[in-house]
């Protein structure tokens, strides 16, 4: 579909697409490794693959929390604030996507040229960042801070901040939206659409991916093998199962509301009917 009316496309779904690119992105070229040793109780590819891996998976998932909080700031920026709007075009969306997968070469790249790691994880069937580097240097250390930060708490911070104060504006500005509706009725219903799509999918990837984080930062500061092998499995797991999710919202976003177009036009063919009648 996207293909068919590529042209058409506004900035939030060119946004939308890039998270869809990501999930597959990070299924098709990092999922069957971690499968297949998965089969093997132990990882089977070798040193340069599992740099590849961990590579791969910081790339994409990096890629796909940039390209989230760029979508609820424009969010917030379409429904707090009208009038941007109207200057936004689809440059700005393509000149936003080579900044986010220039954010996340950049941070994927910095252990495969000597700054920080790739290595197996604990139960050894994939790899990712090697947390541990943060007990063996200062350098590991800032490293590791600076990778939590800007790939993860500050991506957090804004999107928290966005949502927030979109759900304020429409609680407080209740009149001012409706009049806004009724002036612009499809492009407003579209954005709230757009809006609770991206808002379940950036909680569906918060909620998958903050466990790890606190495992991580767990084991990158706390006692050496303070962290147990099955209870660093889960939040794993959980983490690299967030691309799943994407397109259960998509579809059960869409779902609804063809149920809702379907039934209110069912309403308006029935008041018709009565009127004629």
């Amino acid at each position: 579909m996207a293909c068919r009316r590529k042209k058409k496309l506004r900035p939030a779904e060119i946004m939308t697409m890039n998270l869809a690119f990501s999930d597959l992105g990070i299924s098709v070229t990092g999922k069957p490794f971690s499968i297949i040793s998965s089969f093997s109780h132990r990882w089977v590819f070798g040193w340069s693959i599992c740099q590849w891996y961990g590579w791969i998976g910081f790339f994409f998932g990096c890629g796909s929390l940039i390209t989230m909080t760029v979508v609820s700031f424009d969010r917030y920026m379409k429904i707090c604030h009208l009038r941007y709007g109207t200057w936004v075009k689809r440059r700005h969306a393509f000149i936003s996507l080579i900044l986010i997968w220039f954010y996340a070469s950049f941070w994927a790249t910095l252990p495969v040229v000597g700054v920080g790691n790739y290595a197996p994880e604990p139960f050894g069937t994939s790899c990712t960042l090697d947390w541990w580097l943060a007990q063996a240097s200062l350098r590991g250390k800032v490293f590791v801070i600076s990778i939590m930060f800007f790939c993860l708490i500050l991506p957090t911070i804004v999107i928290v901040f966005s949502y927030a104060k979109i759900i304020v504006k429409v609680k407080s500005s209740a009149q001012e939206v409706a009049v806004f509706d009724t002036r612009n009725q499809k492009s407003h219903t579209l954005e709230i659409k757009l809006t609770k799509v991206a808002m379940l999918i950036c909680a569906g990837f918060l909620i998958a991916w903050i466990p790890y984080a606190v495992v991580s930062v767990w084991s990158a500061f706390g006692s050496p093998d303070s962290v147990p092998i099955e209870f660093s499995v889960v939040p794993t797991l959980l983490a690299k199962s967030a691309a799943m999710y994407n397109p259960i919202i998509y579809q059960v976003i869409n779902c609804k509301c063809s149920c809702f177009r379907s039934s209110k036009a069912l309403q308006n063919s029935n008041s018709r009917y009565s009127v004629t009648n």
